[in-house]
């Protein structure tokens, strides 16, 4: 938000500093910044500024040290409205006067956006590459991921594992070595996707 910048007992009590001119095209703020003692100040607007703007409040009061905000709102103009807004401290004492400018907002063109219709139909695909194609570049994935150890620790623990199967016997050993078989052979297929 535009903020019209007025500084209060800044060189004396009572003194008012501003700029000579502000122009906005929305609704603004003036911004009393109060540099000394706590001061009463009187805001007013002239009869064409009044036409289209109008403050909450004409009084306030800005305690010692600090700085109040006041809104101005303001409605569309089609065309510039140039007035003046009075600042009074000091229950008259000193008045400055700022010229102000409301202009009319600035066109921000049609809300139409504007689409090429070689974006209306859904891109090409590629064709996806033949399974060969796909397994050579899993196994240079798997060796670029440090995969190839772990594919050999592995097919050494399935051999392992298969050899004790045989060694021992046993029905156990075998559903154990199965497991094995099948775990391995998952983590290889998604190594290699």
């Amino acid at each position: 938000m535009p903020t019209l910048a007025v500084e209060l007992n800044g060189d004396e009590v009572h003194s008012i500093s501003a700029p000579d001119q502000f122009t906005t095209t929305t609704p603004f703020s003036v911004e009393l910044a109060n540099r000394g003692r706590s001061t009463h100040v009187h805001l007013h607007l002239d009869d064409e500024l009044d036409r289209v703007a109008s403050l909450d409040a004409v009084n306030h009061y800005v305690e010692d040290e600090s700085t109040k905000r006041v809104h101005v709102a303001t409605a569309d103009v089609e065309r510039s409205v140039r007035g003046k807004l009075k600042v009074v401290t000091g229950y008259g004492s000193n008045t400055t006067y700022v010229d102000v400018r409301i202009d009319p907002p600035v066109d921000a063109g049609p809300d139409e956006v504007v689409v090429d219709e070689r974006f209306s139909e859904p891109p090409e695909q590629p064709p996806s590459p033949p399974r060969s194609q796909r397994l050579v570049a899993a196994v240079d994935a798997a060796i670029e991921r440090g995969g190839v150890p772990a594919l050999i620790v592995g097919l050494i623990a399935v051999g392992l594992g298969v050899a004790a199967a045989f060694a021992i016997d046993s029905a156990l050993v075998f559903l154990v070595v199965g497991a094995v078989l099948a775990v391995t052979l998952a983590a290889t297929l998604l190594i290699l996707s």
